[in-house]
């Protein structure tokens, strides 16, 4: 026997024949955007023409604001990097990435260590901040850290003592260039080769 619902139901649409013949109909899919596969690649170019390889922020592993930023590629001498890390070095060139984009500071630093090259600068300091007050924090201070490890002109880094603005600043230590290399060669009497 049928539910009061369904008699009334019925009573209202009267007598149903299912169709013999239905159509579906079928919806194509909406086409992808070439934008997700585009992007990559044109930024992939961009960081060609530009010759700056340094990597996107999306690839940066973020630091604490507080973390003390230190490497060292092997074959730098543990007194070096002491020196380096407790400031005795001169400072030769600095660079302020305070309100700075991220892409700005990453040409920014890009240029700085081509800078450092062709000037025979040898250590330098990059004021990034801390980056407490971010979101992500310390974002620009993790980029600084994945950047200089990237840089073939980087020997070592180290965060800067307290009054050259502790952990919001990095000491930078710089390989010499070819033409520094080479006087030194010749002032010490050694051969090239």
């Amino acid at each position: 026997m049928a539910e009061p619902d369904d008699q009334d139901f019925r009573a209202l649409v009267g007598e149903v024949e299912p169709l013999r013949h239905a159509q579906r109909l079928i919806r194509p899919r909406a086409q992808p955007t070439p934008g997700p596969e585009v992007r990559p690649h044109a930024a992939e170019q961009e960081r060609i023409r530009d010759g700056n390889y340094l990597a996107r922020a999306e690839q940066v592993v973020l630091v604490a604001p507080w973390d003390t930023l230190d490497w060292k590629r092997d074959g730098v001498q543990h007194g070096v990097f002491k020196n380096l890390r407790l400031g005795r070095y001169p400072v030769d060139a600095r660079l302020d990435l305070h309100r700075h984009s991220v892409e700005q500071a990453r040409m920014a630093v890009f240029q700085f260590a081509r800078d450092a090259l062709a000037h025979d600068i040898r250590c330098g300091l990059i004021s990034h901040g801390r980056g407490e007050g971010r979101d992500p924090p310390a974002l620009l201070k993790s980029c600084v850290n994945h950047w200089l490890r990237e840089l073939d002109a980087v020997l070592a880094f180290h965060s800067a003592e307290r009054r050259h603005g502790g952990v919001g600043a990095t000491y930078v230590l710089f390989r010499k260039s070819p033409r520094e290399r080479d006087e030194n060669r010749e002032r010490h009497g050694l051969r090239a080769g």
